[in-house]
Protein backbone atom coordinates (compact mmCIF):
# COMPACT_ATOMS: atom_id res chain seq x y z
CA UNK A 1 0.00 0.00 0.00
CA UNK A 2 1.73 3.29 -0.97
CA UNK A 3 1.41 6.50 0.96
CA UNK A 4 -0.14 9.07 -0.47
CA UNK A 5 1.98 11.44 1.22
CA UNK A 6 5.32 12.75 -0.79
CA UNK A 7 8.34 12.38 0.71
CA UNK A 8 9.42 15.76 2.67
CA UNK A 9 13.48 15.31 2.20
CA UNK A 10 12.80 14.71 -1.05
CA UNK A 11 11.23 17.34 -2.94
CA UNK A 12 12.72 20.79 -4.07
CA UNK A 13 12.12 24.05 -1.82
CA UNK A 14 11.58 27.25 -3.39
CA UNK A 15 13.21 29.57 -1.11
CA UNK A 16 11.61 32.73 -1.74
CA UNK A 17 14.44 35.64 -0.76
CA UNK A 18 13.26 37.71 1.51
CA UNK A 19 11.78 41.19 1.36
CA UNK A 20 12.04 43.95 3.59
CA UNK A 21 10.02 46.84 1.42
CA UNK A 22 7.51 47.45 4.13
CA UNK A 23 10.15 47.57 7.17
CA UNK A 24 12.53 49.88 5.05
CA UNK A 25 9.36 51.92 3.90
CA UNK A 26 7.92 52.36 7.04
CA UNK A 27 11.03 53.17 9.06
CA UNK A 28 12.69 55.64 6.02
CA UNK A 29 9.27 57.65 6.53
CA UNK A 30 9.65 57.34 10.17
CA UNK A 31 12.96 58.00 10.97
CA UNK A 32 14.80 59.13 8.02
CA UNK A 33 17.03 61.26 9.08
CA UNK A 34 18.52 58.76 11.02
CA UNK A 35 19.13 56.48 8.16
CA UNK A 36 17.52 53.35 9.76
CA UNK A 37 16.14 51.87 6.46
CA UNK A 38 19.57 52.53 4.64
CA UNK A 39 21.72 49.80 7.56
CA UNK A 40 18.73 47.61 6.90
CA UNK A 41 18.59 47.02 2.98
CA UNK A 42 23.03 46.38 3.88
CA UNK A 43 23.76 50.17 2.62
CA UNK A 44 26.27 50.51 5.75
CA UNK A 45 28.06 53.80 3.88
CA UNK A 46 24.88 55.22 2.51
CA UNK A 47 23.11 55.13 6.30
CA UNK A 48 26.22 56.84 7.89
CA UNK A 49 25.99 59.58 5.19
CA UNK A 50 22.12 59.77 6.02
CA UNK A 51 22.92 59.72 9.61
CA UNK A 52 25.69 62.58 9.21
CA UNK A 53 23.15 64.42 6.56
CA UNK A 54 20.48 63.92 9.41
CA UNK A 55 22.24 65.48 12.44
CA UNK A 56 24.42 68.16 10.33
CA UNK A 57 20.96 69.93 8.93
CA UNK A 58 18.91 69.38 12.59
CA UNK A 59 16.77 66.40 11.11
CA UNK A 60 16.22 68.80 8.10
CA UNK A 61 17.55 65.97 5.76
CA UNK A 62 14.90 63.52 6.90
CA UNK A 63 13.27 64.63 3.98
CA UNK A 64 15.24 62.26 1.65
CA UNK A 65 13.89 59.47 4.18
CA UNK A 66 10.74 60.69 3.71
CA UNK A 67 11.09 60.74 0.04
CA UNK A 68 12.82 57.23 -0.13
CA UNK A 69 10.19 55.72 1.52
CA UNK A 70 7.22 56.66 -0.32
CA UNK A 71 9.32 55.44 -3.23
CA UNK A 72 10.03 52.51 -1.72
CA UNK A 73 6.39 51.62 -0.77
CA UNK A 74 5.05 52.48 -4.17
CA UNK A 75 7.42 49.83 -5.78
CA UNK A 76 5.72 46.14 -6.00
CA UNK A 77 7.52 43.89 -4.37
CA UNK A 78 9.32 42.32 -7.49
CA UNK A 79 10.39 46.08 -8.42
CA UNK A 80 11.99 46.84 -5.13
CA UNK A 81 13.71 43.18 -4.61
CA UNK A 82 15.52 43.63 -8.00
CA UNK A 83 16.20 47.41 -7.44
CA UNK A 84 17.54 47.25 -3.58
CA UNK A 85 18.11 44.06 -2.95
CA UNK A 86 19.67 42.48 -6.18
CA UNK A 87 20.86 45.87 -7.46
CA UNK A 88 21.89 47.29 -4.49
CA UNK A 89 20.65 51.03 -6.10
CA UNK A 90 22.08 52.85 -3.06
CA UNK A 91 19.64 56.25 -3.57
CA UNK A 92 16.91 56.92 -4.32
Amino acid sequence: MENSKSEEWNNPQIVKPENKKVLAGVLAILLGGLGIHKFILGYTQEGIIQLVIGVVTCGVGGIIGLVEGIIYLTKTDEEFYQTYQVGKKGWF
